[in-house]
């Protein structure tokens, strides 16, 4: 079946809803969510197996991009950005998005796939099980700048090698190793984001530019048809998201969402 299919272009945009809607709702991350669904959706657009997930990773990240951007405008307008942080942030943010990028293309499809799942199973756990830690006293000056470069990397090599935003792991860095307030812990990883990302994006499409195969409609790893499909719904359906949030019970969603994240996870590594 082609991409350009009505079929598929239909599941491609409601992919996009549905992750939009469920990351503002949930606060969770897109990449959690697209990459999934772009797993199951190239195999029915008739990508070859090879590309299959190198793709729907380098996608993912080319679609969570304006999203981060959107993101950190509005933390900008809010203060909760720290300009020489997220500098410091961002060297290692580069750094790290193009070496996890780097080693990703390095590694099997297969291999990257049951590496995404157990991440799955990981989140789910958290957010079933774990409750909140303890928050240290908020020091602002406390960190050195060798400290955010250090964090940025590790974000932006997470970033990069599973697909996804990486705040959920420079987030609880942030608040528990730097101890920077939750507002500047959250502002300062959208910009991180932003610019792991796209350091992450560039090495996708650069390293998928030296393969034989090419996805239809892709550069690289980076298929832009889907990219234009579906950034500019996930965006618009992640405020509607954000705004039925405060009438919802958070608890429940996010635990029904942790049971089907877990179960989707299970799925991945399987292979059911």
């Amino acid at each position: 079946m082609d991409i350009l299919s009505p079929q598929v272009v239909s599941l491609t945009i409601t992919f996009g809803i549905i992750a939009g809607f469920l990351a503002g709702l949930l606060g969770i991350g897109g990449g959690v969510i697209l990459v999934p669904l772009f797993l199951w959706l190239f195999p029915v657009a008739g990508f070859s197996p090879e590309l299959v997930v190198h793709t729907a990773f380098g996608t993912s990240l080319a679609i969570i991009l304006p999203t981060a951007v959107s993101s950190t405008l509005g933390h900008r307008k809010r203060g909760n950005i720290h300009g020489e942080m997220v500098l410091y942030l961002s060297i290692g943010g580069i750094i790290g998005g193009l070496l996890g990028a780097t080693i990703a293309s390095m590694v099997s499809g297969s291999i990257l796939k049951v590496f995404f799942g157990l991440l799955q199973i990981v989140i789910s756990a958290r957010l079933l099980f774990f409750k909140q830690p303890y928050l240290p006293p908020e020091c602002i000056d406390c960190a050195r700048p060798w400290q955010f470069v250090a964090v940025g990397f590790i974000g932006g090599s997470f970033s990069a090698f599973f697909g996804i935003g990486g705040g959920i792991v420079t987030v609880p860095l942030l608040l528990l190793l730097l101890h920077l307030p939750m507002r500047l812990a959250v502002g300062n990883s959208s910009a991180l984001i932003v610019v792991s990302s796209l350091a992450a994006v560039s090495g996708y499409v650069w390293h998928g530019m030296q393969q034989l195969a090419v996805a239809p409609y892709s550069i690289g790893y980076v298929n832009w048809l889907v990219v234009l499909l579906v950034a500019p719904v996930t965006m618009v359906c992640a405020r509607l998201g954000v705004r039925l949030a405060g009438r919802t019970s958070q608890t429940k969603l996010i635990r029904i969402f942790a049971v089907v994240l877990m179960m989707i996870g299970v799925k991945i590594v399987f292979n059911l």
